[in-house]
């Protein structure tokens, strides 16, 4: 069974004079049990999307279904099956976690007990703060009230808006290990990231950019499809080594990638001893070229240039 169904979305703003396409015939399907990742920087659509969904915003033209009930005509039955938390922390900041919390419960007649299952592991880890008013919190704790208090009812269908960012490492970590467990209870869930290291950790992702899918698969699948020998370069001369790289008409594409420059030639003979070669005449020093496996990024930058084309 499909938990949510998309059909044909648009959806466009009036900034000023102009019209501006946020979502451009958006389709796609998420089963039941699934954890769907809509990946793409921003601007790229994706919490206009997750605002239509969640019936806080009309589309200009398609459809959407939650378990099968439409986002416009049966908007107060979905509002009861969906939890959503936002991108930005919309808790209430002058209430405390636990006011927070049973706040939310009381909404959906409910209560902190009945559902305490399912939001224990990560409330016992708030708890000790429990009288602290929310707005106190650090970035890693308001994440995570804001995620107890969109499970307290149970929702079926779950969506989260960007809910790593601005959140450290350790605990971005930890929210995508809880997000597998939830999925294990049969919690549908959709996320969207900019981070594309995340994106290896769904089941499947929808690549988004400037409100178009670009692709939909499963991570490793669409790595796959990266049809291209892949290079990093390091060199001495970080900021000079870039603007050889993207004038040398040899190259395809080339992007900043931690320490290095991940490097796409026009010639798959175009190997590491040419790259090497044709650097060493360019006068750069300490040149470090080595072929890598595309991951999800790269798949992104390529289906970007694809598009460009």
């Amino acid at each position: 069974m499909q938990a949510v169904i998309v059909e044909h979305i648009v959806k466009k703003y009036q900034v000023e004079k102009s019209e501006v396409i946020a979502l451009k015939d958006v389709s796609f399907e998420v089963a039941k049990g699934e954890l769907f990742g809509v990946v793409g920087p921003d601007g790229s659509g994706k919490t206009s999307l997750f605002r239509v969904l969640t019936t806080l915003l009309f589309a200009d033209s398609g459809a959407a279904k939650i378990d099968g009930y439409d986002v416009v005509k049966d908007y107060k039955i979905i509002r009861k099956k969906l939890g959503y938390m936002p991108g930005r922390f919309s808790l209430y900041q002058d209430l405390s976690v636990e006011e927070n919390l049973t706040f939310f419960a009381t909404i959906f007649n409910t209560t902190i007990e009945e559902n305490y299952d399912l939001i224990k592991e990560i409330y016992q880890q708030i708890e000790p703060f429990k009288k602290r008013r929310a707005g106190m919190l650090s970035g890693g704790m308001k994440q995570k009230l804001a995620l107890c208090c969109a499970l307290i009812h149970k929702p079926s269908v779950l969506i989260l808006d960007e809910p790593t960012t601005g959140v450290d490492a350790v605990s971005r970590k930890e929210f995508w290990e809880m997000l597998q467990r939830f999925k294990r209870q049969d919690i549908t869930i959709l996320v969207s990231t900019p981070y594309m290291d995340e994106a290896s950790m769904c089941d499947r992702v929808a690549l988004l950019q400037n409100g178009q899918i670009l692709a939909i698969d499963k991570p490793a699948n669409i790595n796959q499809q990266f049809s291209h020998p892949l290079w990093a370069v390091q060199a001495s001369n970080m900021y000079e080594l870039l603007k050889k790289l993207k004038d040398w008409q040899a190259v395809y594409s080339c992007y900043s990638f931690g320490e290095f420059y991940h490097v796409v030639m026009k010639l798959d003979a175009t190997g590491g001893k040419e790259i090497q070669a044709y650097l060493s005449e360019q006068g750069f020093q300490n040149v470090e070229v080595k072929q890598i496996a595309a991951n999800i990024e790269d798949s992104f930058m390529a289906l970007m240039n694809t598009t460009h084309d």
